[in-house]
């Protein structure tokens, strides 16, 4: 009875690695949320000091402050337009790239990767991009905020290492087919490339959502900033003269729920999109 119930010397190591990296995840599950969960709470608490996890008082007056501040409409707006606009024409982008660097007959395509691949470790620098824009009239306009982010060599490269993993007898079944190579794209590659999509989808709308740098550089029409903008230049009005405080809450509560509006549209919106996100990453990733 007793050796019929023992564990094989493999099996305890496996559980001994199993609680071990139940352990390290949920330690590091909790050492991500902690932050999460204060910054909330530092919204709605305005006697919140420390690492403080739960409110001793509700005060939600930062937020109907925001809400109430009818110059950030316009700039929301604006942020979801382009958040909208530069993901489709990055992803528009991106896969066709990875798809024109998949054709083997391409002559140069070798070349082509490996400039691609030089462009994630240098690159031209802040002021060449800044004159280039210039010259080539794109200054204080919307394409200059969203095109530099549409194309990523990151993005590109793990977009070919999906496409890939599409086995090639696919390719050469539509090819007999008489299927053209856009056609092969558009009715085969990208059907079967939606975890891909969703995952760098999901990489380029963060990006675009959180486009701070970029409008202050390129854009100088206060009607045309965007929403990240706006709010960074409410917190540094009301840090000078002292609104909050005469608002009914602090600079601190306005701070948090200035992060916690930025950052709340794509922790809704992940979970939708996780079982792809996941995916993409992980199959793209190991077969390329």
């Amino acid at each position: 009875m007793k050796d019929r119930f023992s564990f094989k010397p493999g099996y305890r190591l496996r559980a001994c690695y199993l609680i071990f990296a139940f352990t390290f995840l949920t330690l590091f599950m909790i050492a991500m949320i902690i932050p999460v969960i204060k910054i909330v709470v530092d919204s709605v608490d305005p006697t919140a000091t420390g690492i403080t996890l739960w409110p001793k008082e509700f005060d939600f007056s930062a937020y109907e402050y925001i809400a109430k501040s009818t110059s950030l409409y316009r700039p929301l707006l604006v942020s979801v337009v382009t958040t909208l606009v530069g993901t489709v024409v990055g992803l528009l982008v991106v896969t066709v790239s990875a798809y024109v660097l998949i054709q083997k007959e391409m002559p140069g395509r070798g070349i082509v990767s490996k400039m691609i691949m030089f462009t994630m470790l240098f690159n031209g620098g802040l002021i060449p991009t800044y004159l280039t824009i210039q010259n080539i009239g794109l200054g204080n306009t919307y394409a200059a905020v969203i095109l530099p982010l549409t194309l990523s060599a990151y993005n590109i490269i793990l977009m070919k290492s999906f496409f890939d993993s599409i086995p090639t007898a696919l390719f050469e079944s539509a090819q007999i087919d008489g299927c053209t190579p856009m056609g092969i794209f558009a009715k085969l590659v990208l059907p079967l490339s939606k975890p891909a999509l969703a995952s760098i989808g999901l990489f380029i709308a963060v990006t675009m959502w959180n486009n701070f740098f970029n409008f202050q550089i390129y854009i100088t029409d206060p009607l045309k900033q965007n929403f990240q903008v706006m709010l960074r230049n409410i917190i540094l009005m009301d840090a000078a003269t002292g609104t909050p405080a005469t608002a009914g809450f602090t600079s601190e509560m306005l701070k948090s729920a200035i992060i916690v509006i930025v950052v709340a549209p794509f922790l809704v919106i992940y979970p939708f999109v996780q079982k792809y996100f996941v995916k993409g990453v992980t199959v793209g990733a190991v077969k390329g």
